[in-house]
């Protein structure tokens, strides 16, 4: 009996060592160091696992299981670290949601990947061998299997041997989810997503994630959604966001009746806009646009789990992405309230382009709950082989702008959503495609392969406006411009290498998150630069008042405002951010374990803010301001299959 507890206590010993190093290791990559005092947080966990194994499962091949579950937590560990390296952000099992969409961007993950990331397999990878090296060696002795089964199996057949080891297994389980539990309710009310993950170690912040979910749920079954747009409406009410009301808004109508296109530019930043590279311009066509239109260069992205699929969601419906789930995955079940539906009932013809299957970030289930009329995806397109996705954007555009015809002939106006793929990761343009030339120290570079990506796709934007020009709908037509997220990963290169090539300030936040947005609107003289701070979220009611639609007056609940007529605003982020950050007409503050120890950066001169004390308000604000936003996406009504 004495060495059958031995054999046991090494072999579990033996898991929770190796598991607690690669939690550690975990830990290095995820918070760029170890915190030692909270190492234990992780020992806790894996205890309980391990307790919770020799608890439930049958005692012959737990070798085995362990295995397994060695395996399916490496992977776990090495995905939320590579993850990490372009996300910024700590996964939850709901991240899993998004697993099937790897392939289709497998070489933007590839590029990501890092030798030390495979650490976490290396002891898989001695046992394989060692097993190997004892298969050669019994081949001739039938049933041996690895690690001496025979010996474990003749073991566990006793049953009585065990009682001792399950009753200290018993004590190990209640010891270690008591304290667990302890940590977690202690470091439960931190909003930061990545302090109380290093607070709360990886394994019970996913446990956390769980328990959070279900508390979430219990508390929509029984609240209204009526209920909840009041309280949304009363905490905006209070927000200093205009100085002095109008009797009519400015530029109300401006473009009404007018076609309204919309285009989502790929991995978009706004640094390279007005920018040139030896003589050449980056971006002459969006430079045009913007001396001619509307040009809001403080915009930041809000997008979550669903990266180009939360931007599309956000400027439709001007509801924050939740963080937790890509949206059109978790609520493609909705009747969601946005432009699509609003414009149908103005008599607009609504639809939506992706050269890609529709299937893609569950676009199939977002689009009609959107209430788009059509949508456009890879069958409607002729492929040129731009990228791994398929067609170029010069084929999306040339494909809507023969659809935008089609409705011309009917008088009927059109509202069209074009998402754009060729600026996407990792890049690659082809010689044919490319319409720029790098210097040689930018040759075959992360940044030289990302400005000529962008100058290409900012070539295609013109085609666009080409096509509109040469077929006489460029004057009904209101033009929107904007990226869906950030397209330089910190990674890959570096703040001072940025701002060193362009002679530009670049800061590793705030201009990673600042995105274009351009609005051409017919029959305006000259150009405006519109300083407001502003998100995705804004976007729709700033096109809503150019169009002439009242959102007031259609009952409509947005969690943004128009740009063109706040003299204020904050706009909340996170996923890429921790909860709590936000963006203000002077900061970008992002939140420490709370307020108190967050950190400010002046959006002006890119420098650190000492003194945050006057930025509380918007804190508490946009915390309560995006946690309404939740509670009523989750609450809106299941539209019908």
């Amino acid at each position: 009996m004495e060495r059958s507890l031995e054999q046991r206590l090494k072999l579990s010993t033996l898991v929770f060592i190796t598991l607690l190093l690669k939690l550690i290791l975990l830990r290095v990559f995820l918070f760029n160091g170890v915190a030692w005092g909270k190492v234990l947080t992780d020992a806790l966990s894996v205890l309980a696992l391990i307790s919770l194994v020799e608890l439930i499962l049958p005692l012959r091949g737990k070798k085995t299981v362990y295995i397994v579950l060695n395996v399916v937590l490496s992977f776990m560990m090495f995905a939320s670290a590579v993850y990490n390296v372009h996300f910024g952000s700590i996964p939850t099992y709901t991240a899993l949601a998004g697993i099937g969409q790897v392939n289709q961007v497998r070489a933007s993950i590839t590029a990501l990947l890092e030798p030390e990331h495979f650490l976490f397999f290396l002891d898989l990878v001695v046992l394989l061998i060692i097993w190997a090296v004892k298969k050669v060696r019994s081949r001739a002795r039938r049933g041996l299997h690895f690690g001496g089964e025979r010996s474990y199996s003749a073991l566990y057949a006793s049953r009585g041997l065990g009682m001792k080891w399950r009753l200290s297994m018993v004590a190990v389980l209640i010891i270690a989810v008591v304290l667990s539990g302890f940590i977690i309710r202690k470091e439960w009310g931190i909003e930061n997503e990545i302090v109380r993950a290093e607070q709360m170690g990886f394994m019970n912040y996913q446990v956390s994630a769980v328990v959070r979910n279900s508390q979430e749920n219990r508390a929509l079954a029984e609240g209204n959604l009526q209920d909840t747009i009041l309280r949304a409406q009363q905490l905006q009410a209070t927000y200093p966001y205009v100085k002095q009301v109008k009797d009519k808004p400015d530029y109300f109508g401006a473009a009404k009746g007018k076609n309204l296109i919309i285009v989502q530019m790929e991995s978009l930043q706004n640094f390279p806009i007005g920018q040139s590279l030896n003589g050449q311009e980056l971006t002459p066509v969006m430079n045009q646009l913007a001396d001619s239109g509307f040009y809001f260069p403080h915009v930041f992205q809000q997008i979550g789990q669903g990266n180009t699929s939360d931007a599309e969601f956000a400027v439709n419906t001007s509801i924050y992405p939740t963080g937790t789930t890509a949206m059109s995955t978790g609520f493609g079940n909705k009747e969601l309230p946005g432009l699509p539906r609003t414009l149908n009932e103005h008599g607009y013809d609504t639809g939506t382009f992706h050269v890609n299957d529709v299937k893609f970030w569950d676009r199939s289930k977002m689009y009609p709950a959107l209430d788009f009329q059509h949508y456009y995806d890879k069958p409607y397109f002729t492929n040129d082989y731009y990228n791994e996705f398929g067609p170029s954007d010069e084929e999306l555009f040339r494909v809507g702008v023969e659809k935008l015809l089609e409705n011309e002939q009917q008088n009927k106006p059109t509202y069209a959503h074009y998402i754009t793929v060729s600026n996407h990761s990792p890049y690659n343009v082809k010689d044919e495609f490319a319409k720029m030339t790098l210097p040689a120290e930018l040759e075959g570079t992360h940044l030289g392969n990302y400005l000529k990506s962008v100058n290409y796709s900012d070539y295609a934007l013109g085609t666009l406006v080409d096509r509109l020009q040469q077929n006489g709908v460029w004057d009904d037509t209101v033009l929107v411009v904007y990226g869906d997220h950030f397209g330089i990963n910190p990674a890959e290169a570096d703040a001072n290498l940025i701002s060193s090539t362009l002679g530009i300030p670049y800061h590793e936040r705030v201009s990673r998150f600042n995105i274009p947005l351009i609005m051409h609107v017919p029959g305006m003289d000259e150009g405006q630069v519109i300083d407001q701070v502003g998100g995705q979220v804004d976007i729709l009611p700033t096109v809503a008042n150019l169009l002439g639609i009242s959102l007031d007056q259609e009952g409509f609940t947005a969690f943004g405002q128009d740009l063109l007529n706040v003299d204020r605003n904050v706009i909340g982020m996170r996923y890429y951010l921790p909860t709590g950050s936000f963006f203000n007409n002077e900061i970008l503050f992002v939140p420490g374990d709370g307020f108190e120890d967050g950190t400010a950066v002046s959006l002006k001169t890119l420098e650190p803010v000492a003194d945050i004390t006057p930025y509380r308000s918007d804190y508490d604000y946009i915390l309560q301001l995006m946690k309404l936003s939740d509670e009523y996406v989750k609450m809106l009504p299941k539209r019908a299959p």
